[in-house]
Order: structure tokens, then sequence, then C-alpha cells
């Protein structure tokens, strides 16, 4: 058995540094690299790039709103042909600093409440799709099982890759508890390493009510800004090696 283990990377600005970049280049396999929207900038772009095709793990473009003030984490009414032009300026930016490492973008993933909203609304997760669809048809699209992202993908005719999330807490619904939420995000490590394992082994997870929710996923994310992220992807691999599973980047 294998899985794939991504993390977000590259969201510092300037002179501002978030999560260690370097030391989860050397745990995940796939790296959801900012895209200087809600996140990142040219000079950081290009360095993540560069240390990932060095070390091999797979880039992803990670796309989001326009708003570095609120790390992409507002919803934005936004029409879906700004949206989609968006996202494909992003792509094509990071797709860039990916080519000029001798690597090139691998999938897209949306962040935060883009990523949110594009699995409930259909009209943004079209716009998202139909932006990826134009830049490159065979390039898979990264978010939650069963959402209307997933349905968007399927229609235009893109691969999508399902995920799941160590280190955040599920409603019955199969849907992530809010940010806003004060258990939003798993506190304590070895719940979130726990979790990390059966959604990898069993294609589970326990949502907030106890309840146990199949949640069939490809990828296992854990977020880079999250405390003692490093560790606890370290760990995560460990315990999976033990359970026989290996980390490995998706194959869509």
């Amino acid at each position: 058995m294998s899985i794939d283990l991504n993390a977000d990377l590259g969201e510092g600005f300037g002179a501002w540094r978030l999560g260690d970049d370097d030391a989860l280049l050397e745990l995940v396999t796939s790296a959801n690299v900012a895209c200087g929207f809600h996140a990142g900038d040219p000079v950081t772009m290009r360095r993540v790039c560069a240390r990932a095709a060095e070390r091999g793990v797979a880039i992803g473009a990670q796309v989001g709103y326009r708003d570095l003030a609120g790390f992409g984490r507002r919803r934005i009414e936004i029409d879906p042909g700004d949206l989609a032009a968006e996202v494909i300026y992003q792509l094509g930016a990071l797709d860039a600093f990916a080519r000029a490492a001798g690597a090139r973008v691998r999938y897209v993933k949306p962040h935060g409440a883009l990523y949110n909203t594009a699995a409930d609304d259909p009209v943004q997760a079209g716009a998202l799709a139909a932006a990826v669809a134009a830049v490159d048809p065979e390039l898979p699209l990264l978010g939650l099982p069963g959402s209307e992202l997933e349905h968007a993908a399927r229609a235009a005719g893109l691969p999508f890759v399902a995920e799941g999330f160590a280190d955040r807490a599920y409603l019955p619904s199969g849907r992530l508890v809010p940010r806003g939420h004060p258990a939003a995000v798993h506190a304590d490590a070895m719940v979130a390493v726990a979790q990390a394992v059966q959604l990898a082994r069993f294609g589970t997870v326990t949502a907030v009510d106890g309840s146990r929710i199949e949640v069939p996923v490809e990828s296992v994310c854990v977020h880079g800004d999250t405390p003692g992220a490093v560790l606890l992807v370290r760990e995560i691999r460990r315990t999976l090696a033990e359970a026989g599973i290996e980390p490995a980047p998706f194959r869509p």
C-alpha cells in the first residue's frame, strides 16, 4: 500500500516566513506551493520549486483568492470568469518557476476559503475546473471526495485526486469543521497521526460526533503552518511504515 503526503508550502511573503519549507520537503511527497495571491512571492515560489525538484517532490499549484491580508481564508464573491482568469494566472506563474527548476506543475489544489467554497458551490467549482482544463486537460485537481469540485473536475474531463486531512476535524457530512471553530485543528499530535493512518489504511475518518464516515483518499494533507508540522509529518511517516504503507506521490 502507498499514500501521498502533501503539505502547503511557500506561504511566506517577503521578510515574513511561515512554516519550515526545507524540513517538510524532506518528508512529504507532494508540495502545494502558494502562488502569490493568498501567500507567497516570486522569490519564495522559485526557491520552493527548486528545492522540491532537487528532492523529487511533486509540485502542485495552490491557487487561492486574491487575499494576502486574510491569508485566503475569507470567502470572496467573484465573477466566475474573473476567478478562472486569476486561477490561470497563478498556475502559469508557478509552472514557469517549476520549469525553470527542471520540473513542472503536476496538479492544482485550491487553498483555504476557495477550497471550502469550491467543495459546495458549483459555480466557483466550475470556474476552477474550467481554468485548469484550459491550461492542461490532463492536470489533476486535488480536493474533498464527493464535493462539487470533484463533480466539476469530472465534468471538465480532468483527473480528480481525493484527499483527506490529518490535522483537521471532520463534520459528519464529510466536510471540514470551519476554521473559526476552536476544535477545527487537532491540538493533539497523536490524534492527527492516528487520523492519517485511519485515512490511509481504511479510507475512513472519525467525525466530531464520534461517527465513522467513509473518506476514500489517495493523498493526506498536513498543513505547513500547523504547530509542530515537521515532527507531525515525521511521526506520520514512521507510523505508516509500521502499518506497511509507503509514502509515494499519487498517480492520477
